[in-house]
C-alpha cells in the first residue's frame, strides 16, 4: 500500500489549472497551423493566425488564453493500492482549485444558480473520481468555459433513430450554437449507458487527443462523417464563415437499455485547455 499525502493533490491541481489556462496543448496549436491551409475563407485564415498569436502571447506573458477561465472540471483516477492521508480528497481538490484561481489570477466564475452570488474562489470543483488498478494517482483538468458548455444537451432518442438521429442531434446543437461556443470547436459525443452516463461519456470524449480515432472502425468512420458534416455548415472560425467549424469529433460509447438510445453532446471551444499529471 502506497501512502500519499493529499498535499500533493493540492499542489498538483494548483499547477495544472494555472498551466492549462495559460498554455494550450501542442496538438491544438498544430491544429490551428494546419487549419490555415484547410480553411477556404481569407477571414477564417486570419482568425487562425490571430488564435496562434493569442496563444503565443498567453504563454510568453503568463496570462490566461481566454478571460473565461472556466469551471474547474477535474477527473481523478486513484490506484486501489493508494492510501490518501492528511485530509479528505474532495477538500484537497477544492483547495487546489482555490489556490490556482487566486495565485494564477484566474477569473472566478462559479456562482449560485439563482442569486448569482459568486463563491469567490471558483469552488466547488466539478469532480469525477474512479478507482483503478495500481498505486498511482492520475489527475486530468479541463477548465470549461460557459460559452461552449451552454450548447451541450442530453437527448433520449428512440432506438429506431439510430446513427441518423445521432448525427441530426449533433448538427442541431452545432447550428444552435453558431458562433457562441467560439469555433473552431471540438465535439464530444456520449452514446449509450443511461441519462447521466451519456453526459459523462460526452465530457470524457473531449479528453481524447485530437486526431485519435475510436478503436472501433465503424465508430471511427462515424466520427469523421460527423466532422465533415459540421464543417459543411459554413459557420467557420469564430462564426465568420468558412470551411473549418470543428477541429475534431470524438465519440465514447457503451451498451444501453434495449428500449433506449441516450445521446449527449458536449461542445468545447477553440481554447481546448486540458492538462494531466501522474503522481
Amino acid at each position: 500500500m502506497r501512502e500519499l499525502h493529499v498535499g500533493e493533490i493540492i499542489s498538483t491541481l494548483e499547477n495544472l489549472f494555472i498551466d492549462a489556462n495559460i498554455n494550450l496543448p501542442g496538438s491544438v496549436i498544430r491544429a490551428f497551423e494546419e487549419s490555415i491551409d484547410k480553411e477556404d475563407s481569407p477571414v477564417g485564415r486570419e482568425v487562425f493566425r490571430e488564435l496562434l498569436r493569442n496563444a503565443v502571447t498567453a504563454k510568453e506573458e503568463r496570462i490566461p488564453i481566454c478571460q473565461d477561465t472556466g469551471l474547474a472540471v477535474t477527473f481523478i483516477e486513484i490506484g486501489q493500492d493508494v492510501h490518501l492521508y492528511g485530509g479528505a480528497l474532495e477538500d484537497a481538490v477544492n483547495e487546489g482549485v482555490r489556490r490556482a484561481y487566486k495565485n494564477g489570477y484566474l477569473r472566478k466564475s462559479c456562482c449560485d444558480p439563482f442569486s448569482r452570488r459568486n463563491t469567490n474562489d471558483n469552488t466547488p470543483a466539478i469532480l469525477h473520481t474512479r478507482i483503478v488498478p495500481g498505486n498511482q494517482v492520475k489527475i486530468t483538468v479541463l477548465p470549461k468555459g460557459g460559452g461552449s458548455e451552454n450548447y451541450g444537451e442530453v437527448r433520449m432518442l428512440v432506438p429506431s433513430q439510430g446513427k441518423e438521429g445521432v448525427q441530426a442531434f449533433v448538427l442541431d446543437m452545432v447550428m444552435k450554437g453558431g458562433p457562441n461556443p467560439c469555433p473552431p470547436i471540438i465535439v464530444g459525443i456520449g452514446i449509450g449507458g443511461n441519462f447521466e452516463t451519456s453526459a459523462l461519456l460526452s465530457k470524457e470524449a473531449l479528453m481524447v487527443p485530437l486526431n485519435i480515432r475510436n478503436e472501433d472502425p465503424a465508430i471511427a468512420d462515424f466520427e469523421l462523417e460527423i466532422l465533415r458534416s459540421i464543417n459543411r455548415t459554413g459557420i467557420g472560425p469564430q462564426g465568420y464563415g468558412g470551411t473549418v467549424t470543428a477541429l475534431d469529433v470524438h465519440i465514447k460509447i457503451m451498451p444501453c437499455h434495449i428500449a433506449s438510445l441516450p445521446v449527449a453532446v458536449n461542445i468545447q471551444c477553440h481554447a481546448h485547455r486540458i492538462k494531466e499529471a501522474l503522481i
